[in-house]
């Protein structure tokens, strides 16, 4: 009876009631796709505003390109980092059903506040060409509105991201290998609609922006969140919930901490004295010699295992971990260095949704009578994407399987890729604006006018080399750090992944402000990122980010060296099986 039990039931899932959850009414591809929307709508609000944003900020806030720059990376960065929080969120207290409906709610309201800040006159600055001496900016009371519907909005998008996908796959059983496989099939599917969410916001929604009205575009964002809320609930009897461990992040905390607890202790000459349980050996962790710092986590000291009554009780994590436990930070910490040096492609992406936007915005980009809106011109993005996955399923993995016998290129080789084409993507941007500003100062460098005798098209090339840039380094980021971090964490490491794009678009702002400042101010020069980009050097600072790019490229290289993959399987026995029992014994 037990095992029929098993067949039919999940083990480690429950349904919305708290039972096993059956495998024949609950999970599968159906309540997969009823969470698959919620993502597509959050890709079509965030996308949709953050590529066009910086055109609203200027044109009719009439704020220096700088600073809508700046204003337009923050709000990406912030929606990034948010991800941690969602995540710890998710796993500590909510779950993830409850994080998904609370925080597509704050998203929608955030949508909606965008829509009134937009459609009230009195939300934004009298009528002016922004370049005009008389042009005034927008008030601190206007931006503050503003501000607080994007952050509503980056909240509700953290909260989002970091459960979504975990969610979808909670439908699936991995120890059944006809759902496993469906899973995998999933993956893709979940990717490529990411991407017509994405493209869908760069061309329709973009184009509603500018040619129907901003308001229109918002709305159909609160309207589309809110009707996809409502599928999502309509599968609540039919999900998959599954329990959480607990926060990895709480459980990182605590290693550190009881490791600077006992920093003062001496670490035992034979490792088998250090504490590990003696169930769950197939998954222990074998202990390595770096970061012996972290191992004092482990020393069994006196009253580890002493609640506040004196009484003998499981040791309090925060004074004692396991080895495996320690083995998890350290696997966690080997990955920084190679986490470090992907934060600058993501700087370089930051320029594709502000000054990029902002150039094209000044090119002539008429097709017939049909005016292409400068936001659309990510949507170059999104091909040089679905090409270069497409050419690298159909064509590279093939040839290198047959030239090396391996099926494709490794995770850091696919980081590698990106990083070089992001250089070579900034170094032709840094051209195209050359050639832009050449043109701009033959017809007066002052002028006015919105649209330059110079094609749009001269960006394509910067756009399909950094797209083509994060085919390669998303997957390969995503790859490495799923594949490479603690079982336990994937959580965790998926959420760290997310914070290398927060943290490039943050520096992102951090250098326009510095390079404002340093090259700017003297006189009648307005320095390298002028408020009007035709007065400006924009080709400097692309060049620079290619400087950038090439040093940070040859740092990577170093760290990709000095990492060392861990085996899938390193899991062994410790040297004594009966550490817990000696040291229980000690209480």
């Amino acid at each position: 009876m037990g095992k029929e039990m098993m067949s039919w039931t999940v083990s480690d899932a429950v349904d919305y009631k708290g039972s096993p959850a059956d495998k024949s009414k609950t999970g599968g591809w159906v309540p997969a796709a009823l969470i698959l929307g919620i993502e597509i709508v959050e890709r079509l609000s965030t996308m949709g505003i953050a590529v066009n944003l910086v055109t609203y900020l200027g044109g009719t806030m009439h704020l220096p390109s700088s600073t809508s720059a700046n204003i337009v990376t923050d709000f990406m960065g912030t929606s990034f980092l948010l991800c941690l929080l969602g995540g710890f969120l998710a796993d500590s207290f909510l779950g993830r059903y409850k994080t998904i409906v609370i925080f597509a709610l704050i998203q929608t309201l955030g949508t909606g506040m965008l829509t009134l800040a937009v459609s009230l006159p009195q939300l934004r600055p009298p009528l002016c060409h922004r370049h005009d001496v008389n042009c005034q900016p927008a008030k601190g009371s206007q931006m503050g509105i503003l501000y607080m519907a994007l952050y509503l909005i980056a909240l509700g998008t953290g909260g989002l991201k970091s459960s979504v996908s975990g969610f979808g796959t909670d439908q699936f059983d991995e120890k059944d290998d006809k759902e496993k496989a469906q899973m995998a099939y999933f993956f893709n599917r979940f990717f490529f609609f990411i991407s017509i969410g994405t493209l869908t916001a760069v061309t329709v929604l973009v184009y509603i922006q500018d040619e129907v009205g901003r308001s229109w575009a918002y709305g159909v964002c609160s309207v589309s969140m809110l009707i996809a809320i409502l599928i999502f609930l309509l599968g609540t009897r039919r999900y998959r919930y599954k329990k959480s461990s607990g926060s990895p992040i709480v459980h990182i905390f605590q290693v550190i901490f009881a490791a600077i607890r006992k920093r003062k202790m001496d670490l035992p000459y034979d490792v088998g004295m250090l504490y590990e349980t003696t169930n769950s050996e197939a998954t222990r962790i074998q202990h390595t010699q770096e970061f012996r710092v972290l191992d004092k986590a482990a020393i069994v000291a006196e009253g580890d295992f002493e609640d506040q009554y004196g009484s003998c009780s499981a040791p309090n994590p925060w004074k004692l971990s396991t080895v495996t436990r320690v083995e998890e930070v350290k696997m966690m910490a080997r990955l920084l260095p190679i986490w470090a040096t992907t934060i600058i492609f993501w700087t370089t992406y930051a320029q594709m949704i502000t000054f990029s936007v902002e150039q094209a915005s000044t090119m002539e980009r008429s097709i017939g009578n049909f005016q292409i809106p400068a936001g659309s011109l990510t949507v170059f993005f999104v091909a040089a994407i679905l090409i270069t996955l497409a050419v690298y399923d159909r064509i590279i993995m093939p040839l290198w399987k047959k030239w090396k016998g391996k099926p494709g290129f490794s995770s850091l080789q696919k980081i590698s890729i990106g990083l070089v084409l992001s250089i070579i993507g900034m170094a032709a941007a840094a051209l195209a604006e050359k050639k832009r500003l050449t043109v701009a100062k033959s017809v007066g460098r002052h002028s006015s006018s919105t649209n330059l005798p110079i094609s749009v098209f001269f960006l394509i090339p910067q756009f399909f080399l950094v797209g083509a840039g994060e085919a390669f380094i998303y997957t390969g980021q995503l790859d490495f750090f799923i594949t490479q971090s603690p079982k336990g964490m994937k959580t965790m490491s998926t959420g760290l992944f997310l914070t290398t794009l927060s943290l490039g678009f943050f520096i992102s702002s951090f250098l326009v402000s510095v390079i404002k400042k340093v090259t700017g101010g003297n006189g009648t020069d307005e320095g390298w990122l002028a408020d009007n980009i035709n007065n400006g050097r924009l080709d400097l600072f692309y060049w620079l980010l290619a400087v950038l790019g090439v040093i940070n490229f040859v740092i990577y290289l170093i760290c990709a060296t000095w990492y060392k993959p861990r085996k899938a399987k390193s899991a062994i026995q410790m040297e004594n099986p009966h550490t817990k029992n000696a040291a229980e014994e000690k209480c």
